[in-house]
């Protein structure tokens, strides 16, 4: 099943597998800690937006039964994901669809989910260093979708009282909180993702509910190495459980 430049990588914590391909996609810790802080309830309904190879789904089902549905706007990572669905046996909850999320106002009614998760491009478009193969630049950069327009379909999706989770890097969080707010998602918490005591956060994990009232916690700081540059405890369980 497996198709040149490919290879089957373990979830070892979620006891699954996934396909991942260098030259298209591999998923980044990131999509493990959204993956972490995100806990579906157990009748969620499920969209994942940005969903590259199918990691986040993935990681998702092994938390419950729930219906997940999967948007990816490249085809090749589409396929990929669909294989690594179907050797999990896992076709009858996850399902991946080959789509511009711009299209979900369109193919979803209003409130037809609970949970919304999303691993959205981080660079705009004009920042200088952009990745120079064209898949990476889509999964990176600005180019087919923006902060704004995630968080604007998210608001379409979600039912009132439903949450959106997001991981982006530390320096958006005023975009988010902006563009949560336009679309009525309240931010309600905020994890700040740290490499190690003393450096400072670079990825932030922000969670926001649909017609939220105001107010935000902000959760105890997540270190990922401690001071020997090994992983913490807490970073030993995301991957390992």
């Amino acid at each position: 099943m497996l198709e040149q430049g490919e290879r089957l990588d373990y979830l070892v914590k979620e006891n699954l597998r996934i396909i991942q391909n260098d030259a298209v996609f591999s998923f980044s810790t990131d999509a493990l800690l959204l993956g972490h802080f995100t806990t579906p309830r157990k009748r969620d309904r499920i969209l994942d937006l940005c969903s590259g190879n199918g990691v986040i789904p993935l990681l998702l089902s092994a938390k419950g039964n729930n219906a997940i549905t999967g948007i990816e706007i490249q085809e090749k990572l589409v396929d990929m994901a669909r294989r690594s669905v179907a050797y999990n046996a896992l076709k009858s909850q996850i399902e991946i669809i080959h789509d511009d999320l711009q299209h979900v106002t369109h193919r979803f009614k209003p409130a037809s989910f609970d949970l919304v998760t999303c691993n959205p491009p981080y660079f705009k478009i004009n920042q200088m260093n952009q990745h120079q193969i064209e898949a990476h630049k889509i999964a990176r950069h600005e180019l087919y979708c923006t902060l704004d327009d995630c968080i604007r379909v998210s608001g379409h999706a979600l039912k009132q009282g439903g949450r959106l989770m997001m991981v982006h890097r530390a320096e958006r969080l005023l975009d988010i909180f902006e563009s949560m707010r336009r679309y009525h998602i309240e931010p309600k918490r905020l994890h700040m993702i740290y490499s190690k005591v003393g450096k400072e956060a670079q990825t932030i994990v922000v969670e926001g509910r649909k017609g939220g009232n105001e107010g935000l916690k902000l959760v105890p700081p997540f270190y990922m190495y401690d001071t020997c540059g090994n992983y913490t405890d807490e970073m030993k369980a995301i991957y390992y459980g």
